[in-house]
């Protein structure tokens, strides 16, 4: 023991210092190295897992992606969102003494999810007019005050419409002009619909007249369309024959094809719609069709062939490939504008518990009927005066190509605007093409079918003779069998 600590008190030649104060120094050294690398690591992942929390705070517990798939996030937008509010805020509170005057248009009902049409209500006291204030793109800002009178206090009477989005008031402004508020629960609805369509002026898409932003309140205020929703007069019209006639119906269909398509081909980024389904196409007294509700609205780039989402949508509509990856383009838009399309033509929910078992699903139903050479039994029988056979099977040939289990096969909506448009069928004046026509959709699934529908689409696009055509194709397939 003696031998052992003497020799720790000896002195070494570092600095003179003895063993021991050496042995200690170079010890705490190693331990204060140690803390360090520690700290510095702990500070880093909690770094890390604050900057995840973020994100999925904002953004909606969006999952990663691949490099190779661009997702536009919310939380950019959201930025770009309380931005503009934190500078239109600071100019209204310089101006409390101000009545903001309100000017706008009109916008109507859907039926479940959300609805704008119908009730009563007007407007009442009187708002003094003062400078619009409003944010480029987005239409002008109203004061909660204004929009509280416009709705009567936003009165139960004037409801006409709700759900899990909050509530849709029919309102009158001072200058009389009738429109449909839109009282958000969710902060994020109001940051999707007003980057979606704030900018967005089209004769079949609902307009977005103005905005209130106070305090925690969000609102969005729309054009007021009067005739309803198409699900109301499709499933909630009673009588022996239904006011929608063939020629409405297509109009109906054409009016939102064209909608859709100026968000999918007319827009940078491309707007993917994501919930078109028959309660959010609103009507006018002319029976032209407005596609609203862009609350889950999603922005693709241009240069990305799709984005990763969470699935939302409305049972029914929903594209396969969609819920079941997640994967969201505008392939699912057209998926499920075919299914509308069939519910117009049918005058049949996409999903009906009621009705027999093989008939509860639309889609499946409807591939069976055409299968079995009963494409006439399709149409709604309220419908009282029936297609000609030549435009029930061009539209019932759109259905079936929007929903194509392949995506990469369905048409863009610019080209199914051009199919139902068409002035007649394609064979135009040829008569023995009657028996023809109809072998043709003997079965959906058939080699002969197939080819049709592709060839049909190609005439379409380049417009080439239809009797040159026919003559080719009647030898193609004899060539086939």
């Amino acid at each position: 023991m003696s031998v052992a600590g003497s020799s720790l008190s000896s002195t070494t030649p570092f600095l003179k210092l003895r063993l021991y104060v050496l042995i200690g120094i170079v010890a705490g050294c190693v331990i204060l190295v140690c803390l360090t690398v520690c700290l510095c690591v702990r500070l880093t992942r909690e770094s890390r897992r604050r900057g995840r929390m973020r994100v999925k705070h904002s953004s909606g517990s969006i999952p990663l992606v691949s490099k190779e798939i661009l997702e536009i996030k919310a939380l950019d937008l959201e930025a770009s969102v309380q931005t503009k509010l934190a500078c239109e805020t600071a100019v209204v509170c310089g101006k409390e003494d101000e009545e903001i005057g309100g000017s706008g248009d009109k916008q109507v009902g859907r039926g479940n999810k959300a609805a704008v049409g119908g009730g009563g209500g007007g407007g009442g006291g009187d708002v003094v007019s003062g400078r619009d204030v409003s944010v480029e793109g987005w239409g002008r800002w109203y004061s909660l005050k204004e929009l509280e009178i416009a709705t009567r206090g936003f009165a139960e009477e004037n409801v006409i419409g709700e759900g899990g989005y909050g509530v849709v008031y029919r309102g009158v402004l001072t200058d009389g002009s009738v429109v449909a508020v839109k009282n958000l629960l969710n902060n994020k609805e109001f940051t999707v619909e007003v980057e979606a369509i704030g900018k967005v002026r089209h004769k079949n898409l609902v307009g977005l007249i103005g905005y209130c932003a106070d305090g925690p309140r969000r609102m969005l205020v729309y054009e007021y369309v009067d005739n309803g929703n198409l699900e109301q007069w499709l499933h909630g019209v009673d009588g022996p024959v239904s006011p929608l006639s063939w020629d409405i119906r297509m109009k109906i269909a054409i009016g939102t094809a064209k909608g859709l398509a100026y968000l999918h081909e007319g827009l940078e980024p491309k707007v993917v719609h994501r919930d078109v389904k028959s309660s959010n196409i609103l009507l006018d007294r002319k029976w032209n069709a407005k596609v609203s509700d862009f609350g889950l609205a999603k922005l693709l780039g241009s240069e990305a062939s799709y984005v990763t989402t969470r699935v939302m949508g409305t049972f029914g509509y929903v594209s396969p490939d969609y819920a079941s990856t997640g994967m969201l383009n505008e392939g699912s838009d057209v998926y499920s504008f075919g299914v509308l399309l069939m519910e117009i033509i049918t005058g049949r929910s996409p999903i009906d518990y009621s009705r027999p078992a093989g008939e509860m699903n639309l889609v499946d139903w409807f591939k069976g009927m055409v299968a079995s050479r009963r494409g006439e039994e399709l149409v709604d029988p309220l419908i009282e005066i029936q297609p000609a056979p030549r435009a029930l099977k061009r539209a019932l040939l759109v259905c079936l190509r929007c929903i194509d289990l392949d995506a990469c096969k369905r048409p863009k909506m610019s080209q199914i605007v051009h199919m139902l448009e068409a002035d007649d069928f394609p064979f135009r004046g040829v008569s023995l093409l009657s028996h023809f026509q109809s072998s043709c959709l003997v079965s959906t699934f058939s080699h002969e079918n197939e080819l049709y529908q592709t060839w049909l689409f190609i005439q379409y696009e380049v417009r080439i003779s239809s009797l040159c055509v026919h003559c080719w194709f009647i030898r193609y397939l004899r060539a086939l069998s």
